[in-house]
């Protein structure tokens, strides 16, 4: 008799979880949002337990875990990062107490999980579907590795990817969205989640912009290297219509000081020649080095 491997479960929670994102974006809150759960059947089902990593659900008739998660334990990233995909560790105790059993059981069926990954306390960043691809009772953790949904919109279906380049590449990607999703965190947190320039405090309309690029080698995805922008602001920096100068100073660029083009560019010319607001600490500003060379390159383009 075969396993139940729950495949409609799984397609329904990655589905919600779809919805969630496009309205909140990558960063997902738990209160009001990853807190309500999923539908399933005319049942209500969580999409993970915070008060442990590895989650079946009741709704669940198969054995397989639905998720895994890495809480916010004074830094977001405790799983270890590898070529092939994330180093998930089974829960302390007996090797086949039920999470385990059921983390295994993943690995066993191969059936699609989703991966919630804290970036700050009550704030998590999702990947799914992610497959099982190792299981290592010895050294007590597992292999979590990306899949993909293939199919269509009314009929999709999770796959893991069987090709070794085409999952290599997939877990680069993996690991530049989970870095990306640490420094927008620590950057917003250092900045009181509001725009250094404008002052908005809207958490969905602010980014984390780098002041030297992350393909340059000083490009460090790192708080002095980083500016709290709204989605306005920081396309504006990043497009050298915005820069700020060592002295934590906002410039427009000189050839928009005399134009008229509406609210929009009215409201950036309210920027012009404002102090940033910083970061209480003094370590956790922006790098006066850093912003000397990407206030160069403003100048350089107005």
């Amino acid at each position: 008799m075969a396993v139940e491997r729950d495949e409609e479960v799984r397609v329904r929670c990655f589905l919600a979880l779809d919805a969630l994102r496009a309205r909140y974006g990558n960063d997902l809150p738990f209160v009001g949002a990853l807190s309500d759960g999923f539908v399933f059947h005319g049942q209500r089902a969580p999409f993970l337990n915070r008060q442990k990593g590895i989650y079946r659900s009741a709704i669940q008739r198969g054995p397989a875990a639905l998720s895994i998660q890495t809480s916010f334990k004074g830094g977001p990233y405790d799983d270890v990062e590898t070529d092939e995909g994330f180093l998930y560790a089974y829960r302390d105790g007996p090797v086949n107490q039920p999470d385990n059993r059921a983390l295994r059981q993943a690995y066993a069926l191969q059936v699609p999980v989703a991966y919630f990954r804290s970036t700050r306390p009550g704030w998590h960043r999702v990947e799914y579907p992610c497959y099982i691809g190792a299981d290592d009772p010895a050294g007590r953790h597992v292999l979590v590795t990306p899949g993909r949904m293939t199919g269509t919109l009314e009929d999709p279906e999770p796959v893991p990817i069987e090709i070794s380049v085409e999952r290599s590449y997939a877990v680069r990607e993996m690991r530049v969205r989970q870095h990306q999703g640490r420094f927008r965190a620590l950057v917003l947190q250092a900045y009181r989640d509001r725009c250094t320039i404008c002052r908005l405090r809207e958490l969905r309309l602010l980014d984390a912009a780098h002041i030297i690029q992350d393909v340059d080698p000083k490009g460090l995805a790192e708080i002095p290297n980083g500016l709290s922008l709204c989605s306005i602001h920081h396309r504006a920096y990043d497009q050298d219509i915005v820069g700020v100068s060592p002295d934590y100073k906002v410039h427009l660029a000189p050839r928009l000081v005399d134009e008229k083009d509406g609210p929009m560019l009215d409201a950036l010319k309210g920027s012009h020649g404002v102090t940033i607001e910083l970061p209480r600490s003094s370590t956790l500003r922006p790098d006066p080095e850093r912003l000397t060379t990407r206030y160069e390159r403003f100048l350089a383009a107005s």
